[in-house]
């Protein structure tokens, strides 16, 4: 931070984290003499994972004090966004009326200015850490496994006395850079992505580095959902999903199947001009086909 101070005020205030020598790192990182710096600021790609990161780890802070023994699993930054899978307490469900109170916790969060502060743990303490959080503790042994028993190193992130998350970071210096975000959705996820684990909850999110640039993002899921082809379909009477033939799966109506074939005789058309040749292979085959080997 202050190295970006240094050159000029206005980076200083974007600033978000560093590259030094090819790796991220927190602004608060002590700089080795001859060290190659970039500073990632707030409104690039790599600013914006830093943004949604931090925000997903107070989306975590603000659900386990919302809701006392909560697990929570991870909450990586995606694309346009971040989410963060928990395990609530006495099989409690999250609805879309819960996202508003999180909101408001978390921005609670974010007007106190917590400092992100960053400490490497062995596998053993990171054990005791996350004592009472079962996910954390398999991530731990994980890195365990890999790097050899007892010599594997993790890191934690806290942001205040009460919460603490298991993390590689890095992360905005402190909650109060944050604040341009919303949460959008509710869905459920399986531990891993395996059908076999146990079904968490996921809440989707969306932050950016202005107010302005949030509201554009809004806007435009507003515009592309007006253009959904699910939502269109119904409104054209081109094709419905019937329930009882399964979610996904559509039946074209006389207008979409005349669209769809105009469409197909078109597609044909431009194949034989090019030389293709057709075959055709069944709609049902042996499940082993799709088996992985």
């Amino acid at each position: 931070a202050d190295l970006a101070a240094s050159i000029v005020r206005k980076l200083a205030a974007d600033a978000v984290a560093a590259v030094v020598n090819g790796a991220e790192v927190d602004l608060g990182v002590p700089l080795p003499d001859g060290a190659s710096v970039a500073i990632v600021t707030a409104g690039t790609d790599d600013g914006r994972h830093v943004l949604r990161h931090s925000t997903a780890h107070v989306l975590a802070q603000a659900v386990t004090q919302l809701w006392p023994g909560a697990k929570f699993a991870i909450g990586p930054p995606i694309e346009n966004g971040f989410y963060y899978d928990f395990d609530l307490p006495g099989g409690a469900h999250f609805t879309e009326d819960d996202l508003a109170r999180i909101e408001e916790r978390m921005r609670e969060i974010v007007k106190a200015d917590q400092p992100f502060v960053r400490a490497e743990h062995t596998v053993a303490e990171g054990l005791v850490l996350f004592a009472d959080q079962p996910y954390k503790c398999e991530i731990i042994q994980g890195v365990d496994a890999a790097e050899g028993a007892g010599d594997g190193v993790v890191t934690s992130y806290r942001n205040s006395d009460a919460f603490v998350d298991l993390c590689r970071g890095p992360h905005v210096p402190s909650t109060g850079r944050l604040g341009h975000f919303k949460l959008m959705r509710v869905a459920g996820a399986y531990w891993r992505g395996d059908e076999h684990n146990q079904q968490l909850q996921r809440i989707y999110g969306t932050a950016w580095e202005s107010k302005k640039a949030l509201q554009e993002h809004l806007d435009r899921l507003v515009e592309a959902e007006k253009r959904d082809h699910r939502k269109l379909g119904a409104e054209l009477d081109l094709f419905s999903f019937p329930t009882e033939i399964g979610s996904g799966l559509p039946v074209f109506h006389p207008k979409g199947g005349t669209v769809r074939r105009l469409m197909e005789d078109y597609s044909r058309k431009r194949h034989e001009e090019a030389g293709y040749e057709f075959v055709f292979t069944p709609h049902v085959t042996k499940s082993s086909l799709y088996s992985m080997k």
